[in-house]
């Protein structure tokens, strides 16, 4: 049903490719996922003495409202709950170095993900951010290069790979891009496709 619904938009690859960020991209392929994650205060597992990969320090939301589709998002929506998620946190864009993006390897979504988070590492929370505008230091990927768009799982995916980098220390790549699109070309944004 997933796909038949999927099938009538123009977000799906007819190459049967996802390549997020990538210059080629023509779509995103649906994929079967399932994850599961341990949620739990800090205060208890730090008391319990579990093994901790990651913290979540907050959460933000918006909506694009009415726009054109589902398939063509509006970054204003994205700006507004990156800068929300940032602000509750108390964590400044210039000391992140790893975004996992949604990233789904469509054109619209990659662009305006990417003009999204231009603006909000450029700008900063709350004002100018620290580094130079559009020097590079932080590295964005997707898991949907590997794994294709999980729908329902797709956050979870994300979110574990995340983790699981935060855990190792380690920037994991996003494979099949060999030139990013116009919005990561080198010096244009605080971002490079690692």
């Amino acid at each position: 049903f997933m796909y038949m619904c999927f099938s009538k938009t123009p977000a799906l690859s007819p190459t049967g490719n996802a390549k997020p960020f990538d210059a080629s991209a023509d779509g995103t392929i649906l994929g079967e996922g399932l994850g599961c994650l341990l949620l739990k205060r800090l205060d208890d597992a730090e008391r319990d003495g579990d093994k901790i990969f990651a913290v979540i320090r907050s959460v933000g939301t918006s909506s694009d409202g009415k726009g054109q589709a589902i398939y063509a998002p509006s970054p204003k929506g994205q700006t507004k709950a990156l800068r929300q998620a940032y602000r509750l946190a108390g964590v400044t864009p210039e000391t992140i170095e790893l975004v996992e993006a949604h990233g789904t390897g469509t054109r619209a979504g990659d662009a305006a993900e990417v003009t999204a988070l231009a603006e909000v590492y450029r700008n900063g929370v709350d004002g100018p951010a620290a580094h130079q505008p559009n020097m590079p230091w932080c590295a964005l990927g997707s898991v949907k290069s590997q794994i294709g768009h999980t729908k329902a799982a797709a956050g979870i995916a994300g979110l574990i790979k995340a983790a699981l980098a935060l855990h190792h220390k380690v920037l994991p790549p996003t494979i099949k891009v060999t030139q990013p699109i116009e919005q990561v070309a080198p010096g244009r944004t605080p971002f490079y496709v690692n």
